[in-house]
């Protein structure tokens, strides 16, 4: 009854932790491609056959469902995936709807026309091939509009992060929560669109100021599987066991993933 996780690397980490806590039954699989972090820089190509290879790793792990927690990855890679490559019996989904769901204040699933919102001018902070491929931006007009949004590329946040350095990482956000409030002066909401920025939330929320509204993702995640797998329990699939799976050097990564969650997380080679 295995679900799987994919991320980049790291990020993904803080939507699996909200996972295991609203679903404690359910055994996650978690795979993070730290070989290849970050994706933020990569064409869309690359960014497709590496999320195809990691979801397939988690297919040997018996995950009929996989959660694609990389931001990039649902922005570039996930709608073709769906559309040309996903067999029957499996399903992707990615982690961009529930954000947008929440910050529109419509129901899970609700798939009514747009309309009219209360947050006129949002912040979204997001990776380079994110921000480029607009995804946020489609998956809003779904929902809402009238909604301004303006987006920074957060270059360089994602390897600070992945390689353990917290005041590169701290520095960074500062400098892009400054690049884009010299565009955006007043923003009344921020999305904090990659699994990795959890991480460094307090520096986003000082940033910008507490009037400032900061949506992120892990959570609303974890809400949306829920109610996902009480429509569709069918997708719950054979694998028994939780384990963390990194194409990286899994000693490393253990060590840097416990200092950033700051607690024990050990992985094993994918």
């Amino acid at each position: 009854m295995a679900v799987g996780v994919f991320d980049s690397g790291l990020g993904g980490l803080t939507v699996l932790d909200a996972l295991q806590q609203r679903l404690p039954q359910v055994p996650f699989v978690y795979y993070g491609d730290n070989a290849h972090t970050p994706y933020g820089v990569r064409d869309a190509d690359d960014i497709f056959a590496l999320t195809c290879a990691g979801v397939e790793r988690l297919w040997a792990e018996g995950c009929d469902l996989v959660i694609i927690a990389c931001n990039t990855a649902s922005a570039v890679a996930l709608k073709r995936m769906q559309e040309t490559w996903l067999p029957p019996g499996k399903r992707a989904l990615g982690v961009f709807v529930p954000l947008i769901e929440a910050l529109t204040e419509r129901q899970w699933g609700d798939n009514s026309p747009p309309r009219e919102v209360a947050v006129k001018h949002v912040a979204l902070f997001a990776t380079p091939a994110t921000v480029s491929s607009r995804a946020f931006q489609r998956e809003l007009a779904y929902r809402a509009i009238g909604v301004d949004v303006e987006a920074q590329p957060c270059g360089g946040v994602v390897d600070a992060i992945e390689q353990g350095d917290e005041i590169l990482a701290e520095a960074l956000v500062r400098s892009h929560v400054d690049a884009l409030k010299r565009r955006m002066p007043h923003p009344e909401a921020a999305i904090l669109g990659c699994t990795h920025y959890p991480l460094v939330q307090k520096t986003f929320q000082d940033a910008l100021g507490p009037q400032v509204k900061v949506f992120s993702q892990a959570n609303l995640v974890a809400e949306s599987l829920a109610d996902y797998l009480t429509r569709r329990p069918e997708m719950l699939g054979t694998g028994t066991r939780s384990v963390n799976l990194t194409t990286g050097n899994p000693a490393q990564v253990s060590a840097r993933a416990t200092q950033f969650l700051r607690k024990g997380v050990k992985f094993e080679a994918a």
